[in-house]
């Protein structure tokens, strides 16, 4: 069935929304890339009562994210306490002659700051774990 789009700027926050009614009873809201499924229950000669919603899980897990390369770090953009989003610019990495951006791979709060300006690095160091 067709899908509807919307788009939402709520102070500052930019949310892409798509709503599809997937059956007779059961509509499916996709806000930027969490899906969100409402299915209608139906008692006795079809009076409706409370949707019932099914959210997907949440990977809690503390995520690492790592030096690509081995380098010096250059400039760092982050603090502890951030709340980062995918594709935030964290760190520069300088390696032979080169300034290498490291982009998140994830979203989440910065629990540590492993690394400073000026610091070398070796392939693999984990330089940020964000939960």
């Amino acid at each position: 069935m067709p899908i509807k789009k919307l788009k939402l700027n709520i102070n500052g926050k930019k949310y892409n929304i798509d709503i599809q009614q997937l059956s007779k009873d059961t509509i499916k809201i996709k806000v930027n890339d969490e899906d969100f499924i409402f299915k209608e229950k139906r008692k006795g000669e079809g009076k409706s009562v409370v949707a019932k919603t099914s959210i997907p899980k949440r990977d809690f897990k503390e995520k690492e994210i790592k030096a690509p390369i081995a380098g010096v770090i250059s400039e760092v953009f982050v603090k502890e306490n951030d709340f980062i989003k995918k594709g935030k610019k964290i760190v520069l990495l300088s390696a032979m002659k080169m300034e290498n951006e490291i982009i998140s791979e994830f979203e989440g709060k910065i629990k540590k700051l492993l690394v400073k300006k000026g610091e070398k690095v070796k392939e693999g160091n984990v330089l940020i774990i964000l939960e």
